[in-house]
């Protein structure tokens, strides 16, 4: 070892002056500095002179301070003796403003001193490399660790952290991380950083071709060095035309990532190594990571799959007794949470009875035989009524001897195999309708311009009992009727002209008889648009055209029915609308035939009238879809007119009503006989109250006479007083009053009853009976007990004919009591007048004490000309005209024997009522 490597190891390790001192006899190199005892710099020498900024040309000589830099001259103070035994790091200014880095020691030199220093520059520059490749590793390290140990959801933004960092450490205006896309096989920008003051180079996801894949992927790489190359100018462009640095990361397939650099060549303190350091110690872990997350994903999306799919796999164990399920499978083959690892048995126990002991077969011989597992098993189901799940079983043996495995999956094929088994149940059902089925099923080929028959069904033989053999092109011409011979040419030519053809034509069996036959055909076509063969089917309608025809007869005959009837019939919607009418309706309303459809019926009928037929046509249903009723209309040209109609619904299949049809006769002349049988009834009644009510009238003239007589005295006497004349003119006036009601009453009882019905309060015709009846009865000496109706209700019809009703009651009960009282003057007679309601009806009783009817008449007397009286004192129609009265008013007239004699009640139903 020489000299000069001694002195530099121990500069190295070792503080002491003693230690670093050199021999005399060997001369030091370096730099020699003469100092005195004040420090002055009085001489310099030796090799590293010429590298001083000040080579003491001037004088005075300065301080060995002035020379130094700072720091190193704040670490001089006081004077020679003083740094002797210490070692001295000492830096000079150097020659164009650098820097000479020193180390060395003092020594006596006669009387003053030498200071002996040695250049260590490179022994800084060494140490400062090995401590920033020392704080690069370190921070490789923790980027590394970092990325290893955080989250997959933070790792984006914790490797953006880091990216940042790795540019502000070493001034990178723009760095990006580049991964290799493995689905596209394309540069990828994973994560990007731009300081505030550059542009933005790249942004995460951005795709940067296939530029990258030429480079030399072994050391980091300058644009500049790679002038020249074919895909310099696409980097070029990728780094903004500017300067940048590419560090590859290499891993055992090749180049995955780059560090990009952009307006960026490098740093002094970080060598290639390094950069590679530092793009391994960022694109490892991210892309182990990312391998993860991927790894991840595709374990949940196959474990998805399997849940949607209800698949998995399968391996038997070695023992040849167990087999171990995956997870998913294991849920859906058993809801329970049962374990993954399953006794063979048990697992089959999960197989229906039907095909385990198939499937048991077939694992043993895969086990023995190495024999390939592929069979389909259904699952046992409590439920029977469930569609049974079928699962693909498959299973193969990997490896040899001790080595060997046997795996498979099950796969869950429940809608696959369920359609397979329905599709064979309906190819079967079709297979037998076709064969049962009355229509036949054909195909005729097209050959040379003409379709041949190729196939018919089986329904051929039982429907005309030819066979295939026996359907030629020639004879299937020959079977058809000769009169329908035209229609089977013309349906032929159709078929081929337009694709598709419909006819009707007859067909001769084996035994000579004609068919009917409803014949439908489609043309299939080529690609090209050519025919190549007719399929159709043949439908015996004999039956429906012959009834058909029957049909068309009998509507003939019947429109001849309904055209000659002397009925009207007709048809019309709900909002009375005609869509039908025959002859005599059309009469009836003065108009054709055709005219009817579209004429409402409405414009015949009131208000009330229309009211009652819509609310009558609304109470159909198709429970009841029929209502009779009697309706009075205004004709053209005529009186009112009364048609008895017979109503039938016609209801769709949701019970809509849709048409109704009508029957009508007309009533006109029955309805104006009973009008004048009770006109006639209702003189009658005042023929026979012609004695009360000339009694009636008669008072009140008894009452006027004797007041003008005792009037007339008094004027002769002289004596006459204003107020004794006033009082006697008020009782004229009075008994006039009188007299005229009874006449008016009279009058108006006598009219003729209008045409339609009205609503009334019944109480009017109890107090018209009082008043015609009241006087006569009392003058018989009959009470006549009226209890006022105290409520107020209305009933429909004419309150003349109720009070015709009520007075025929009272007077038949006067005739029965004035009888029984003539043959017994003890006997005291009286009627009783009074009434009830409910919400839909109100009842008036009739009742006297006259010991009633004979039960056996009491179901005749309300017949026509039935009557109890002699020969020639009554008509017997009282009853019955009451009787009809009350049931037009939609009433009902009844009679009972109560204790004391003959009861009738007139109920009438409520205007309003429920």
């Amino acid at each position: 070892m020489t000299s000069g490597d001694k002195i530099f190891g121990r500069l190295l390790g070792r503080s002491s002056a003693q230690a670093l001192q050199a021999p005399a006899s060997q001369p030091s190199p370096g730099l020699h500095l003469r100092l005195d005892q004040q420090g002055h710099v009085l001489q310099i020498s030796r090799a590293l002179r010429p590298q001083l900024a000040h080579h003491l040309s001037a004088q005075p000589q300065p301080l060995l301070r002035d020379l130094l830099c700072l720091p190193g001259a704040l670490s001089i103070e006081g004077t020679p003796v003083d740094w002797q035994r210490n070692s001295l790091d000492l830096d000079f200014q150097g020659a164009a403003d650098t820097i000479l880095h020193t180390r060395g020691w003092v020594e006596p030199d006669g009387d003053g001193w030498i200071l002996r220093l040695l250049d260590i520059s490179d022994l800084l520059q060494g140490r400062q490399l090995a401590q920033q490749r020392e704080q690069n590793h370190q921070l490789a390290s923790q980027m590394s660790e970092q990325l290893r140990v955080c989250s997959l959801t933070r790792l984006p933004q914790v490797f953006n952290d880091h990216l940042r960092s790795l540019a502000q450490r070493w001034r990178i205006p723009c760095v990006a991380m580049v991964l290799l896309d493995q689905q596209d096989q394309d540069w990828l920008v994973y994560s990007s950083h731009s300081a505030h003051d550059a542009p933005q180079l790249w942004t995460p996801g951005q795709r940067l071709g296939t530029c990258l894949d030429s480079l030399n992927g072994n050391t980091p790489l300058s644009l500049k060095h790679l002038q020249g190359r074919s895909e310099h100018p696409r980097l070029y462009s990728v780094f903004g035309n500017a300067e940048g640095l590419l560090v590859p990361y290499r891993d055992s397939q090749g180049v995955a990532a780059w560090l990009l650099c952009g307006f960026y060549s490098g740093h002094p303190d970080v060598n290639e190594r390094d950069w590679l350091n530092l793009a391994a110690a960022l694109a490892a872990p991210l892309l182990s990571r990312l391998r993860e997350q991927r790894h991840h994903q595709q374990l949940e999306r196959v474990e998805a799959l399997q849940g949607l799919l209800g698949t998995g796999w399968w391996e038997l164990l070695s023992s040849g007794e167990e087999i171990l399920l995956a997870p998913q499978l294991m849920r859906s083959l058993s809801p329970e949470d049962a374990p993954t690892r399953q006794v063979l048995g048990n697992w089959l126990e999960l197989i229906h009875p039907a095909d385990r002991q198939e499937l048991n077969s077939r694992l043993q011989d895969l086990q023995t035989l190495s024999k390939p597992l592929l069979t389909s098993v259904r699952l046992l189901r409590t439920d029977a009524k469930q569609n049974p799940i079928w699962y693909r079983v498959q299973g193969q043996v990997l490896g040899a001897g001790d080595q060997r495995r046997w795996i498979g999956f099950m796969l869950d094929i429940s809608d696959i195999k369920n359609q397979q088994l329905q599709a064979a149940a309906a190819h079967a059902r079709l297979d037998n309708l076709i064969a049962s089925s009355p229509a036949v099923i054909y195909v005729q080929r097209y050959v040379n311009g003409a379709l041949h028959p190729a196939f018919f069904s089986d329904s051929l033989l039982p429907l005309l009992g030819w066979t295939l053999a026996e359907c030629t092109h020639d004879t299937s011409v020959e079977w058809v009727h000769p009169d329908d011979r035209d229609v089977y040419f013309e349906r032929t030519r159709q078929l081929l002209r337009e694709g598709s053809v419909r006819s009707r034509y007859r067909v001769r069996d084996r035994q000579g008889n004609y068919h009917w036959l409803l014949d439908e055909a489609k043309l299939l076509r080529d690609d090209l648009g050519l025919p190549v063969e007719a399929v159709g089917l043949w439908l015996d309608v004999t039956e429906a055209t012959l009834a058909a025809q029957q049909i068309k007869e009998s509507e003939e005959r019947y429109r001849i029915l309904v055209e000659d009837s002397p009925a009207m019939i007709c048809r019309y919607r709900p909002d009375l609308t005609l869509t039908f009418g025959n002859t005599p309706l059309a009469n009836y309303l003065e108009c054709t035939p055709a005219q009817l459809p579209g004429i409402n019926l409405g414009e015949w009928l009131s208000a009330e009238q229309r009211n009652a037929f819509v609310k009558r046509i609304s109470q159909l249903s198709p429970e009841f879809p029929v209502s009779t009723a009697e309706i009075s209309l205004q004709l053209p040209g005529r009186e009112h007119a009364w048609w008895v109609w017979s109503d039938r619904g016609v209801f769709d299949e949701h019970g809509q009503l849709q048409e109704i049809q009508a029957v009508g006769r007309d009533n006109t002349e029955v309805r104006r006989s009973q009008q004048q049988l009770t006109q006639s009834a209702k003189m009658a009644t005042l023929g026979e109250m012609a004695t009360g009510l000339a009694h009636e009238i008669n008072q009140p003239l008894n009452v006027m006479r004797m007041a003008i007589v005792n009037v007339l005295k008094r004027l002769g006497n002289g004596d006459v007083q204003i107020d004794y004349l006033t009082e006697k003119l008020q009782r004229i006036d009075a008994q006039v009053q009188r007299a005229a009601r009874v006449v008016d009453h009279m009058r108006v009882f006598g009219r003729r009853s209008e045409v339609e019905q009205q609503p009334f309060d019944p109480a009017q015709a109890v107090e018209g009976t009082q008043s015609l009846l009241g006087e006569g009865l009392r003058g018989k000496g009959v009470d006549l007990r009226i209890t006022p109706m105290d409520f107020n209700v209305q009933v429909n019809g004419h309150v003349d004919q109720l009070e015709q009703v009520l007075i025929n009651l009272v007077v038949n009960a006067r005739d029965a009591l004035v009888a029984r009282h003539e043959k017994n003057h003890g006997f005291q007679p009286w009627i009783a007048l009074y009434s009830e309601h409910d919400s839909r009806h109100v009842r008036i009783w009739i009742e006297d004490n006259g010991g009633g009817i004979d039960a056996r008449l009491l179901e005749r007397i309300f017949e026509p000309f039935f009557t109890t009286k002699p020969i020639g004192v009554g008509t017997g129609l009282g009853l019955s005209v009451s009787y009809g009265i009350v049931e037009n008013m939609g009433g009902r007239l009844s009679v009972v024997n109560s204790e004391h004699g003959a009861r009738f009640c007139v109920e009438l139903p409520v205007v309003g009522g429920g």
